[in-house]
This record gives C-alpha cells, structure tokens and sequence, in this order.
C-alpha cells in the first residue's frame, strides 16, 4: 500500500488549532499542527517540505484555515 503525498495541510485537517510546530532539518523543513479532520476527529498533521518556499505556503495556509475552538 502506497501512502499518498500530502503537500497541503487541508489534506489532512479540515480545523487547525492556534499553534504550530517547525523544525528545521538538514534536507528540509517538518511543520506539525493540530486540529481536526472532515468528520470532527482530532488529528495531528506533520508534512515534510524541502523549501523555504514550500514552508512559507503551509504557514500562510494555516493562518487561513478555520480554527478548531
């Protein structure tokens, strides 16, 4: 079974929470954050991205999805 890339947040979390997690690798970046997905369960989402570019679409994409209040 191939898992499916995921390249957006609202792949994965339809609510984000009020924070977020970056850590900084050697080949990229990891971003994880919290919230909730389509059918209201609690989720943790964690994506890989290689660059700064592609970190700085997933942090404006958080700050755009609805809050899990």
């Amino acid at each position: 079974m191939t898992k499916k890339q995921v390249n957006k947040i609202g792949d994965k979390l339809a609510k984000v929470s009020d924070n977020f997690t970056i850590n900084m690798y050697d080949n990229g970046f990891l971003v994880e954050i919290s919230g909730r997905d389509e059918d209201e369960e609690y989720r943790n989402a964690k994506i890989m991205v290689p660059t700064v570019e592609q970190l700085l679409v997933l942090v404006k994409e958080a700050a755009t999805l609805p809050r899990d209040e």
